[in-house]
């Protein structure tokens, strides 16, 4: 019996993933609902597979990920979110996932992912692995994405959701003068003039 440990901050979804899962007959042998309690309990139960949202507090599932990744026995990852796949898919395979899903999917589709992990192959959307060329302005805001770091991507998406520097500073546990510097450099690196227009240009490419 295969066993998978849980990684989500809405209680209603880890729920629904770990009845899924031992109505297929795996084994639940945790959940944590942030990236530091993730870190920790991990360690001490070893599982064969983590699911895994990458928009969890105190520290964010891209950052786990590359920690996990970074172990003497790196571990089977399977990344849950309703990020799009777009910006965040190739990361995530970066930082060492194992397979991307999106919550809008059926939920079948989560569990062809879990089983072509356990059985070694990675499970990504194709359109993450190959970006369909439309909207030239799209996809040169792509293009600029690419110089923003993971953990900025994070901030800005916080920003996007309508977070304040005081609130993104305590869910990440940063100082709000770090916030304030991610922000400057985010509106550097996108070329945006205001954070208005750093949100919009977040909209626009599915961070909400």
């Amino acid at each position: 019996m295969n066993s998978v440990f849980i990684v989500d901050d809405h209680p209603v979804i880890r729920l629904a993933v770990r009845m899924l899962l031992e109505h297929e007959g795996y084994k639940v042998v945790g959940e944590a609902d942030n990236g530091v309690d993730a870190m920790q309990m991990v360690r001490e139960c070893m599982p064969d597979l983590i699911i895994l949202d990458i928009s969890i507090p105190k520290l964010d599932g891209l950052e786990v990920l590359s920690r996990f990744n970074a172990m003497s026995t790196p571990l089977k990852t399977l990344v849950l979110t309703a990020q799009s796949p777009t910006l965040f898919a190739i990361r995530c395979m970066q930082s060492g996932a194992s397979g991307y899903v999106c919550k809008q999917e059926d939920l079948s589709e989560l569990l062809s992912a879990i089983k072509a992990v356990l059985s070694g192959y990675n499970y990504f959307p194709s359109q993450a692995l190959n970006p369909v060329r439309g909207d030239e302005g799209l996809c040169a805001e792509l293009d600029l994405f690419k110089s923003v770091n993971d953990r900025e991507l994070m901030v800005l998406q916080l920003f996007a959701q309508g977070r304040t520097n005081k609130e993104i500073a305590k869910g990440m546990f940063l100082s709000n003068k770090t916030v304030s510097t991610y922000k400057k450099r985010l509106m550097q690196k996108l070329k945006a003039k205001s954070l208005v227009e750093l949100i919009e240009m977040a909209k626009r490419n599915a961070l909400v």
